[in-house]
């Protein structure tokens, strides 16, 4: 068996390995909620979250200590197509940024306790500055123009998503109670759009936004670039790895591979924004069980993120008219998800405070 086949073949037996969630869990957290000293279903969203995340844990009264962002960098070689309204030199840029504390992402994860991963799977250009911090896990110098053809060879989507699961083994050992996905990656907005339309049968031009900032035409000329990578390459919506091989992207790749990680170890997983997303659609179509184990961070303003969420079947935590990537709006959700876990494990009930029930 070669390499790739054997990276594939560990990666569905991954899929086929994540369990479906602990209803008895739930139940129990549910039960625990009704006995809190509130009026029953009185903190609405946050009473829904804390029974998912026992479900997805298997602990009735689960706690979120461990927080972890992975944000993963990518390029793509369709912004030789004009997609984008920043040049590609802007990625290692950014990453280097991320490594020094800089980035909203830093800002963010520290004021919600969170650890954040940086790696590099797929960045053309190397890295300047301190990169000791940096998960080195470059697959190849971005993909190839998908508006020409397939954007990366099977091996090289393979050993993307193996790198995406290689990651969360690695945080696990150092504790990972929630995962959350971010990117970095000049012109990804192209193939997560690429990616929807895919799925949703959606034209691009119904779907396509501006990204990093294009003006009125630059949006039409990536509506005509996803439209001609989607001509060029037939992705089939029955065959999700090809689809990710074709028009999406070695961090998109990478994401789809945290996901699969962080459910097949019963971990929740926050996606972050369109991008991130993207991701998750690949991992839903190609092991349906996951979507259990998703939360979505945040709504997004690129026009094709609805869509996306209603596909997935989530409702987002939060919806702050951001549009950054990086993991920051899933990151920001932390917050939330650790106060719905508290509540259900630390809040008195009725029998422990003295107070009397409803009549």
């Amino acid at each position: 068996m070669s390499d790739c086949s054997a990276l594939r073949q560990q990666i569905l037996d991954l899929c086929a390995a994540v369990p479906p969630l602990d209803e008895a869990a739930g139940r129990a957290a549910a039960a625990r909620q009704d006995t809190l000293t509130k009026p029953l279903g009185s903190l609405g969203s946050l009473e829904k979250l804390s029974v998912r995340l026992a479900e997805i844990s298997g602990n009735p009264r689960p706690r979120l200590e461990h927080k972890v962002v992975f944000t993963l960098a990518g390029d793509h070689g369709v912004v030789a197509e004009g997609v984008s309204a920043y040049p590609q030199s802007v990625t290692p840029q950014m990453v280097a940024n991320f490594l020094a504390g800089g980035a909203a992402i830093n800002v963010i994860s520290r004021h919600v306790g969170a650890r954040v991963v940086i790696a590099d799977v797929g960045v053309v250009n190397d890295i300047p500055g301190d990169t000791s911090q940096l998960r080195q896990m470059r697959v190849a110098r971005g993909t190839a123009d998908m508006a020409l053809g397939p954007a990366m060879t099977a091996d090289e989507m393979w050993q993307a998503v193996a790198a995406g699961i290689k990651l969360v083994e690695m945080e696990a050992a150092q504790g990972l109670d929630i995962g959350a996905t971010g990117e970095m990656g000049i012109g990804n907005t192209t193939p997560a759009t690429a990616i929807l339309s895919v799925f949703s049968g959606e034209d691009p031009l119904t779907i396509t936004g501006p990204g990093t900032g294009l003006s009125a035409d630059g949006v039409s000329r990536k509506v005509e670039v996803i439209r001609r990578a989607l001509a060029v390459n037939q992705p089939d919506p029955k065959e999700p790895w090809e689809v990710l091989r074709k028009v999406g992207g070695l961090e998109i790749a990478g994401l789809t591979g945290v996901i699969l990680g962080c459910a097949a170890r019963r971990v929740p997983c926050v996606v972050d924004g369109f991008i991130s997303t993207s991701a998750a659609l690949i991992a839903l179509h190609a092991c349906p069980r996951v979507q259990g184990y998703l939360l979505a961070g945040h709504r997004s303003t690129e026009p094709g993120h609805d869509k996306m969420l209603e596909l997935l079947g989530l409702q987002p935590i939060l919806s702050l008219n951001m549009r950054l990537g990086e993991g920051t709006g899933a990151a920001l959700s932390f917050s939330v998800l650790e106060a719905a876990a508290k509540i259900l494990d630390e809040m008195a009930t009725f029998g422990d405070a003295g107070v009397d029930e409803k009549l």
